[in-house]
């Protein structure tokens, strides 16, 4: 049977009590994450996607530990070489760039770039000449939480196409991408694009192109409520199917974990800022953070945190719909998927949002209805 994580495994605790609404980071906890990525993925290389908390003081933890960084925009770029990161262990990942920004990336020395259409691999060789390129693959993401197929991605046969014209552009056809989707819950999901992807490397292969990379992409889960797979269940399962599909051409292996490393590290702590029920209806909870100042992926509720009221652990909780302080309408957290909270929760309680150390500060708004960007504090 597959072990699953822990349903409440100990919290991080924080010496800090700042103002809500804001972030809480332990950063001993990131290199715990790392350690556990390291020991299941022993032989491959480990981005960090910098998109899921760009804080400088992450950006140098994990650069102290010798991570090598997955970047999106210029900002991302020079913020990891100013952390001490070689350009050499930047991959620019996005598949959306402006030429200005490749050309960018390469004057800062980054020779790794993905594309997924013709144009995008033309503008790489017009602003990144002779740099190696790896072509991302859209694949399916039963099982995430977050799909990212729609935006990203081409068939193989494309992808085929493309990398035989990158050798014609002056490129280094070097690789080949893919993500399963954010949040994958099912370890299994990685077969059949690694299956795609040595499919690809065969026929490149007969066309005299050699490919040396496979990039697993992300999509390693943190700690929400669904239970998920052990990180070491994931790395046995993707291993295996390494083994089964890609032992002829021992490719480098990439992962770009953003969530995986860092969510768990984190605790947003959000203050009740009105508990009411409006002609006799559902109770809200209207609390000081919402969708534009840091919880953004609770959109469709995709993401659902875990939400612990600590003092209120023995009190008697009822249904509510979550929401957050803003005067938009489509700044409700929860109500359809059903949430139970202390039913003595008063204007000025405090909640902690979960393993929210990923795509929350990040994604907060500059000052949406004034208010502040979420800060963050790190022990």
């Amino acid at each position: 049977m597959t072990p699953l994580l822990e349903l409440d495994p100990p919290q991080p605790t924080f010496a800090v009590r700042p103002a809500t609404p804001c972030l809480l980071m332990r950063l001993d906890l990131v290199e715990e994450a790392w350690r556990r990525f390291e020991r299941a993925f022993p032989h491959a290389g480990i981005h960090y996607a910098v998109k899921a908390n760009p804080a400088p003081e992450i950006i140098a933890k994990l650069a102290a530990l010798r991570a090598k960084f997955d970047v999106a925009s210029p900002a991302e770029v020079d913020l990891c070489l100013a952390a001490g990161a070689s350009p050499g262990d930047l991959s620019y990942g996005n598949t959306v760039k402006r030429s200005a920004d490749i050309a960018h990336a390469w004057r800062c020395g980054v020779r790794l770039f993905v594309f997924d259409c013709e144009e995008e691999l033309r503008k790489i060789a017009a602003h990144a000449p002779g740099s190696r390129v790896s072509c991302r693959l859209a694949v399916g993401s039963a099982g995430s939480s977050w799909p990212l197929a729609r935006k990203f991605g081409c068939s193989p046969a494309a992808a085929e196409a493309m990398l035989a014209e990158a050798v014609e552009l002056g490129l280094l056809p070097w690789g080949v991408a893919f993500h399963v989707g954010s949040q994958q819950r099912d370890p299994s999901q990685w077969e059949a694009p690694i299956a795609q992807t040595a499919a690809l490397f065969h026929r490149m292969r007969a066309r005299g192109v050699h490919l040396a990379m496979i990039n697993l992409g992300g999509g390693f889960p943190a700690r929400y409520r669904e239970p998920a797979p052990d990180l070491d269940v994931y790395g046995a399962r993707i291993r295996g199917a390494l083994d089964r599909h890609m032992s002829p051409f021992a490719p480098h292996v990439m992962l770009e974990p953003g969530r995986g490393l860092v969510a768990d590290a984190g605790v947003l702590v959000t203050e009740v800022v009105l508990v009411s029920r409006r002609d006799g209806g559902p109770r809200w909870v209207y609390v000081d953070v919402g969708k534009f100042g840091g919880l953004a992926e609770t959109m469709d509720e995709c993401i659902q945190y875990r939400i612990r009221a600590a003092g209120f652990e023995h009190a008697p909780a009822g249904p509510a719909i979550l929401a957050g302080p803003t005067c938009d309408s489509a700044d409700i957290l929860y109500e359809k998927t059903p949430y139970e909270l202390p039913l003595s929760l008063r204007e000025g309680d405090r909640l902690e949002v979960l393993s929210a150390g990923a795509y929350t500060a990040s994604y907060a708004s500059v000052g949406f209805n004034g208010f502040a960007p979420l800060p963050t504090y790190f022990e």
